[in-house]
């Protein structure tokens, strides 16, 4: 099988703070190891040395990237690589794939991957635009963009079944039929952020909480400062925030400012330590390593976090809130509605012995599944 992986790299500064090259770059070795010829077409190469390399340029704002899909370039590409399958990490573009397919005289199938959800749904069923994704008003437009790219997509794969139950509404409410071709394929773990949880050591009255994800505003961190305060000063925990950004570009901040003040917010709270991976995955395992359990984004529309796989693989209870993919997929002893019941959780974990290694090894246990050559059998059957 010929594949042609199109990615979207949305921090080309800092490749380690972007989920969707990290994916790439654990599955497309695992496919290759499946007997796949494989070709990344993205900004930056992603995968080992049996991976082919189209190079592509970044794009320069989110809203680019899913509304500028360059259908020259497209064109170029599929005629130079001749692909049998081709994969859309930004569902949005399906239909210029498509058209770019037919120009070219080529006949692959397109398999969109639902890397990131422009919305979510209420416990009422009330559809939310997502946004970070809706300034000027674009976020109806990025939301029928995206279900033009379900209908462009022989094959539609997502995260999982929370995803898939919200994606299958938002289409329905469209009237784009997905039935067959939707598909459940979770991301895979990094196996570099593996750690057995026998050799993971309780707290011994005192823990570390660790926050490794983006400091966006639409990933609620405005409520994980006012949890922070809770946390550091009504429970033995000091808490350890990842900088994973560092210095963004002009251009970025512009768009976004909210992670530069929102680090500054944290980084002036009594208990809070922010620390930066400096794109280095050896001091990001450092890092994990040094903490006893994680803490998971307040985003409404989480329908899977890379960040919360990598402390469970590395035997790190996650609390979280009861809402999205987090409901779904963390033991319930874990999940919270309040910051009262989060505290009390954290203070469980921190001089509870017992307690805590039983949620170390279901931590590391959930993520079995996600070993990358389990990830690509599945990914390989859905896009078949």
């Amino acid at each position: 099988m010929r594949l042609l992986y199109l990615l979207n790299i949305s921090n080309p500064g800092r490749l380690s703070a972007d989920s969707g090259f990290t994916f790439a770059d654990l599955l497309t070795p695992a496919l290759a190891d499946a007997g796949v010829d494989v070709t990344v077409a993205a900004p930056a190469p992603a995968g080992d040395v049996r991976v082919g390399f189209a190079p592509t340029a970044s794009p320069s704002t989110k809203y680019r990237a899913r509304l500028d899909p360059g259908l020259d370039a497209l064109v170029a590409l599929i005629r130079r690589t001749r692909p049998e399958v081709m994969v859309a990490n930004q569902v949005e573009a399906a239909p210029a794939i498509r058209a770019a397919l037919l120009e070219a005289g080529a006949d692959a199938r397109i398999a969109g991957y639902c890397h990131y959800l422009p919305f979510s749904f209420t416990d009422d069923g009330d559809l939310n635009l997502d946004p970070s994704l809706n300034d000027g008003g674009l976020g109806r437009p990025v939301l029928l963009a995206f279900a033009a790219g379900l209908a462009a997509c022989d094959r539609v794969l997502v995260h999982s079944a929370t995803a898939a139950a919200w994606t299958t509404a938002a289409a329905d409410r469209m009237g784009v039929e997905l039935s067959e071709k939707l598909h459940v394929v979770p991301a895979p773990r990094d196996e570099r952020l593996v750690r057995d949880p026998a050799d993971v050591s309780p707290p011994d009255g005192r823990a570390t909480g660790v926050y490794n994800h983006r400091l966006y505003a639409h990933y609620g961190t405005a409520r994980l400062t006012t949890l922070a305060r809770h946390l550091v000063t009504e429970a033995p925990v000091e808490l350890t925030v990842m900088d994973l950004f560092g210095t963004r570009s002009p251009e970025r901040v512009r768009l976004d400012p909210s992670p530069e003040r929102h680090r500054d917010e944290l980084a002036a709270l009594d208990g809070v330590t922010v620390a930066s991976d400096r794109g280095d995955r050896v001091r990001y395992r450092d890092l994990l390593a040094g903490a006893h359990f994680g803490v998971a984004p307040f985003r409404p529309g989480c329908p899977w976090s890379m960040s919360v796989v990598d402390c469970q693989g590395m035997g790190l209870p996650v609390i979280a809130p009861r809402t999205g993919w987090l409901a779904e997929h963390i033991d319930d002893d874990l999940l919270f509605d309040t910051d009262d019941e989060a505290v009390r959780i954290a203070a469980r974990l921190a001089t509870d012995a017992e307690f805590y290694r039983v949620h170390a090894k279901r931590a590391h246990a959930s993520t079995t599944d996600f070993a990358p050559a389990a990830v690509a059998a599945r990914y390989l059957e859905a896009i078949a």
